[in-house]
C-alpha cells in the first residue's frame, strides 16, 4: 500500500496496526435512523467492497448500529477479511425496541457487547475497541469512566481485545483511561466548526495517539458554509471535500472515517487526499472555527 494514497499511513501506538489515514465509517450502512436493514442491501455490500478495493483498511463500526445489522453486512461483504484490514468497534451504547440510544456501563453488558461484536463480525479477537461515553446528552460530560475502561482492560488481558480506545471523552476522562491501560485512539466530535479539542489533538499527536473525528461534516452555519463554498469554488471541488481535506491537513494523527451508503460519495470522500490546501487557504478555513455554530449530536 502506497504511503501517498488515502492520506498516507498511520500506525496506532504500541501496535502493529497500520492504516491509511482515510478510512470508512460504517454507521450509514444500516437502515434509516441507524435502525434495521438498509433499503439497498446489495448497495451496502458494494460500498464496502469498493472501499477496500480502493485501499481502505480502517473500518469503524459498532454492534449497536442496526443493532447488529452493520456488523453483519461487513461480514457478508468482506469475510474472510483481507490481510491488514483493521476493524475498530465501540461499546457503551444499546438500541432498545423504541429505537432510542441508551448507555451501557455494567461489566456484564460491556462483556456481552464484545461477544456480540465478535459473533457478528466473525472474529476471534477485536483489533481496537473504543469505550464510548454516552452521558446524559450528545456531547461530552464529566464523570468517571474508570470502571468501564477497567472492563475493557480485563477483556484485553483475556485476549478478546487487542487494543483499547475511548470516545466522546473530556481531557480528564482521557487521562483517567490512560492511567488504567494504553489508549491507542480517541474518537470525538470535531470538525471545521467545532474546534473544542484543538489542545487535545496536539497533546495526542505528541504521544503518537490517533484522533478520529466523528461528525466531520456537520454543524456549519450559512455564514460558515459561505466560506467553504468560496474555497471549494476556487479549488474546483465540493465544500464537504474541502472540510475533509482540512482535517487531513490539520494534524498528522487525525484519521478520517467519513461514512456513506453511496459508491459515488465514497469515491468523492476517498479523493480528498489529492486536495492541496495552501497556508493561506488553511488560515481562511481556520477562521470558521472562530464563529459560533450550532451543536449537533455525534454518533
Amino acid at each position: 500500500m502506497s504511503d501517498s494514497i488515502l492520506g498516507g499511513r498511520f500506525t496506532f501506538p504500541g501496535t502493529q496496526l497500520t492504516v491509511q489515514r482515510i478510512g470508512y465509517g460504517a454507521m450509514q450502512l444500516a437502515g434509516p435512523g441507524v435502525w434495521g436493514p438498509p433499503r439497498d442491501p446489495d448497495g451496502a455490500v458494494a460500498v464496502l467492497r469498493e472501499a477496500v478495493e480502493a485501499g481502505v483498511n480502517h473500518i469503524d463500526t459498532s454492534d449497536f448500529y442496526g443493532p447488529h445489522i452493520t456488523n453483519q453486512i461487513i461480514r457478508q461483504a468482506l469475510h474472510p477479511y483481507p490481510q491488514g484490514l483493521v476493524i475498530v468497534t465501540k461499546l457503551g451504547g444499546k438500541r432498545p425496541a423504541d429505537r432510542s440510544w441508551q448507555p451501557v456501563t455494567s461489566p456484564e453488558e460491556l462483556t456481552a457487547g464484545v461477544h456480540d461484536n465478535l459473533r457478528n463480525l466473525g472474529l476471534d479477537v477485536l483489533d481496537v475497541v473504543n469505550y464510548r461515553s454516552i452521558g446524559s446528552g450528545h456531547g461530552t460530560e464529566e464523570g468517571s469512566i474508570a470502571a468501564q475502561v477497567e472492563v475493557l482492560a480485563e477483556l484485553q488481558r483475556r485476549g478478546l481485545i487487542r487494543h483499547v480506545g475511548v470516545s466522546n471523552v473530556t481531557p480528564t476522562q482521557l487521562a483517567e483511561a490512560q492511567s488504567i491501560t494504553d489508549i491507542v485512539c480517541v474518537q470525538n466530535n470535531y470538525n471545521l466548526a467545532h474546534r473544542q479539542d484543538d489542545e487535545m489533538i496536539e497533546g495526542l499527536d505528541k504521544q503518537g495517539i490517533a484522533y478520529v473525528p466523528f461528525f466531520p461534516l456537520g454543524g456549519f452555519t450559512p455564514l460558515q458554509s459561505s466560506v467553504l463554498l468560496s474555497v471549494a469554488a476556487r479549488l474546483g471541488t465540493s465544500p464537504m471535500q474541502v472540510a475533509l481535506a482540512w482535517l487531513l491537513h490539520r494534524s498528522p494523527n487525525i484519521l478520517l472515517i467519513p461514512g456513506t451508503s453511496s459508491v459515488t460519495h465514497l469515491r468523492e470522500n476517498l479523493s480528498v487526499d489529492r486536495l492541496v490546501l495552501s497556508a493561506e487557504t488553511m488560515a481562511e478555513l481556520d477562521g470558521i472555527g472562530a464563529e459560533p455554530g450550532p451543536s449537533h449530536p455525534g454518533h
